[in-house]
């Protein structure tokens, strides 16, 4: 059973008080319960990790390229500046589909650019927890496609 990372940057671990009008109510929690829902139906399983810290998401992003392993990648406030986290990216050695809960195109201007989203095979944003399960389909996609 192939393995997804789904990893999680800064202040997602604070989903469910966070700023509900625009995140929702789900925790990360729910979203890993999505997600590995998810992942079972697809014949996948999921790595669910979280962390507010550049270092750490970028080794383990070198990690998943070290391991071969598709990405399933909320870089949260990470997306619009993380120059380190785009260059380990690149490195990618399976498909990478990044993944908002809001859509950052209809937010504030500075969260409009991604210096991730160059690297990855797509973005899917604005579904709430679907944004997720709908990047695990994406993954499986990918994978099928790539036998």
């Amino acid at each position: 059973m192939p393995t997804v990372l789904v990893l999680n940057g800064p202040n997602l671990s604070m989903l469910g008080s966070r700023e509900p009008d625009v995140y929702g109510t789900a925790t990360l929690q729910d979203v890993a319960s999505a997600c590995a829902a998810t992942a079972a139906e697809l014949g996948l399983s999921t790595d669910f990790r979280q962390t507010d810290d550049e270092g750490e998401l970028v080794a383990w992003v070198h990690e998943a390229a070290g391991r071969r392993l598709p990405v399933v990648l909320n870089p949260a406030a990470f997306t619009h500046y993380s120059y380190a986290l785009r260059d380990a990216l690149a490195m990618r050695t399976a498909p990478l589909v990044e993944v908002h809960l809001s859509n950052p195109a209809a937010r504030e201007e500075f969260r409009h650019a991604s210096v991730v989203a160059g690297v990855a095979d797509g973005t899917i944003a604005g579904f709430g927890v679907a944004s997720y399960q709908l990047a695990l389909r994406a993954i499986a996609g990918l994978l099928a496609a790539r036998g």
